[in-house]
C-alpha cells in the first residue's frame, strides 16, 4: 500500500538519508569528480543540514512510503524567486526523487499529484523546477506530466557548473 505524509521534525534523519541515497542514485553518475559528489552529498543532505531546512517555513516535505517503508520524498519551497517564471505565487519542486528499486511501482506520479494538491491548498498557481539537461527520463517525466520548458538555469556542484532545463506548470 502507498501512502504520503507531510514530513516533521521527528523524520529529519529519514529524509537526510532518503535525500542522500535519491540524489546519489539519480545524479551521481553525471558527476564526473566523485569527490565533488561525496562533498555535494555531505553539504546538502546532512542530517544538520535537513534539520536546518525541515524548520524553515517556505519548505515543505513530502514522504511517500510503500509498505510502510520510506521509499522517496519531495520538497517544494514557496515562493522562490526564478527569471524565467512569471508568478509570485509559485513554489519551485526542489527535489522529488524515489529510491531506483521503486522507480517500477509508478509511484513518482502519485507523489507529483500529492505535492500539487498540497501546492494548491497553500493558494498557490505555478509550480517549476530545474532538471539537468541529460536527464531524459526525468524530462521525459515532467513533460508527461504538462510542465512547459520556459527557460535554463546553471546548477553548481562544488565549483562545477550543469546546465538545466527549467520547467514550469500552472496548477
Amino acid at each position: 500500500m502507498i501512502k504520503i505524509k507531510t514530513a516533521k521534525k521527528a523524520d529529519t534523519e529519514v529524509l537526510a538519508l532518503l535525500g542522500r541515497l535519491t540524489w546519489a542514485e539519480s545524479h551521481g553518475h553525471y558527476i564526473e569528480d566523485k569527490n565533488n559528489l561525496l562533498n555535494y552529498l555531505d553539504e546538502n543532505f546532512s542530517v544538520s543540514k535537513t534539520k536546518q531546512n525541515i524548520k524553515n517555513t517556505k519548505n515543505h516535505f513530502y514522504i511517500i512510503y510503500a509498505d510502510d517503508f520510506p521509499v522517496g520524498y519531495a520538497k517544494i519551497i514557496v515562493n522562490e524567486k526564478q527569471e524565467s517564471v512569471t508568478s509570485q505565487n509559485n513554489c519551485r519542486l526542489e527535489r522529488i526523487f524515489i529510491l531506483d528499486d521503486f522507480i517500477p511501482l509508478k509511484i513518482g506520479k502519485q507523489l507529483l499529484t500529492y505535492v500539487e494538491e498540497q501546492a494548491k491548498a497553500l493558494q498557490l498557481d505555478t509550480m517549476w523546477l530545474s532538471v539537468y539537461i541529460k536527464n531524459k527520463r526525468a524530462i521525459r517525466f515532467y513533460e508527461k506530466n504538462e510542465f512547459k520548458n520556459v527557460g535554463e538555469l546553471n546548477f553548481i556542484v562544488n565549483g562545477k557548473s550543469y546546465e538545466n532545463i527549467v520547467f514550469s506548470k500552472k496548477l
